[in-house]
């Protein structure tokens, strides 16, 4: 008679990031991540039309000029305010190669 070997224990939410890993679902999960720290950090998230997002580089396309001319300016404030929210973001995996922290804002 053979043993079932006992996996040692984990949390829930360390078996909900694994599963997510093991689906490949975090690159997706990620992006939607940034656009939300997106909404929070710029306060734009109205005026936002379309968001993309890859390699590291965010790119935003707002529907008024006077608001993206004043976010260019804040450009670089703006790139630490969103990593900071999605390191402190439970969700956000850190390690996936296909999407992880902003590096370049791009505004269109």
């Amino acid at each position: 008679m053979s043993r079932v070997a006992r996996k040692t224990a984990v949390s829930l939410g360390e078996a909900i990031r694994e599963y997510l890993r093991a689906s490949k679902l975090t690159a997706g999960l990620n992006t939607q991540r940034v656009f939300a720290a997106w909404d929070a950090a710029s306060g734009a998230g109205r005026y936002t039309v379309r968001r993309f997002f890859r390699d590291g580089k965010l790119y935003i396309t707002v529907d008024s000029s006077v608001v993206r001319s004043q976010l260019s300016f804040q450009r670089e404030a703006l790139i630490e305010k969103i990593n900071a929210l999605l390191a402190q973001d439970e969700l956000f995996t850190r390690d996936d190669s296909r999407a992880g922290f902003v590096q370049e804002l791009i505004l269109k």
